[in-house]
């Protein structure tokens, strides 16, 4: 199977600006069919990442049901990514809910027109490092749109207070919207790190900062009622790095994941 990559610029009414976005498709897309549609951040990455031969790969090997990417470039990740209106100690992700609206409001709309769909059969949202802690913040807070959410050496550590100014743990930002939301979102969840994703250690406990965070945000999420294996999901490389390599490594089994085999 080949794919066909189209880039196009999405004006934004919310962001104020043209948004460069990379849709790869199969070549056989039909306008019939109803796809599902997985937004991942950081577009500007997917050459980096060789996408489409990434795709055409996972496709052709029937890892997974074909589906529809949209990839928005980001020229401002400190300010378009984080937690919708939770800035960081920095003020950092001022732009957060705004993007989260550029992506349910005008990118898919925009998608669904230009490839001529009548909809899509599903919505799965995901993103690496800071752009998978965009990515889970906005498919955790629009569940009812999204029903998937994946993360790649999620920035989990976002916080509220500097680490010099009496930070504790409990000032990280995206774990307290998780224990302070009411209902449990209907929505599966699918988290990865590597073992050399960085070398810090805040607390000194033999365990990176990046997969303890996100440990620590897998005991918020079973509190709030996610089982592993059933609607929670983690996967730990070893060896694997904060690098796009190492995503392109990890990918193939979050599509498998996200969007199964064909029938």
């Amino acid at each position: 199977m080949n794919v066909m990559q189209h880039v196009v610029l999405i004006k934004s009414l919310h962001l104020k600006t043209a948004v460069k976005t990379d849709i790869i498709v199969p070549d056989n897309l039909q306008s019939t069919n109803t796809y599902p549609l997985l937004v991942l951040n950081d577009g500007q990455d997917m050459e980096v990442m060789q996408m489409p031969h990434l795709l055409k790969q996972v496709w052709t090997k029937n890892v997974c049901r074909p589906f529809i990417l949209a990839a928005p470039h980001a020229n401002n990740r400190l300010e378009k990514y984080g937690v919708a209106n939770h800035p960081d100690f920095k003020n950092r992700g001022k732009l957060a809910k705004a993007y989260t609206l550029f992506v349910i409001e005008e990118l898919i709309p925009f998608v669904q027109t230009f490839l001529k769909q009548y909809g899509f059969s599903e919505h799965v949202m995901a993103g690496f490092s800071l752009g998978g802690l965009s990515a889970f913040d906005i498919g955790w807070n629009n569940a009812k749109i999204f029903s998937k959410v994946g993360v790649c050496s999620g920035s989990f550590w976002w916080r509220n207070k500097d680490l010099q100014k009496g930070y504790t743990e409990a000032n990280r930002i995206m774990h307290k919207v998780v224990r302070l939301t009411e209902d449990k979102p209907s929505i599966k969840i699918w988290l990865q790190c590597g073992t050399l994703d960085e070398t810090a250690d805040r607390n000194n406990n033999g365990i990176i900062d990046s997969i303890d965070d996100t440990l620590d945000l897998i005991i918020e999420l079973e509190a709030k009622g996610f089982i592993k294996n059933r609607d929670l999901f983690y996967n730990e490389l070893i060896g694997g790095k904060h690098t796009l390599e190492t995503y392109g490594i990890v990918l193939p089994y979050f599509f498998q994941w996200a969007f199964g085999r064909p029938a």
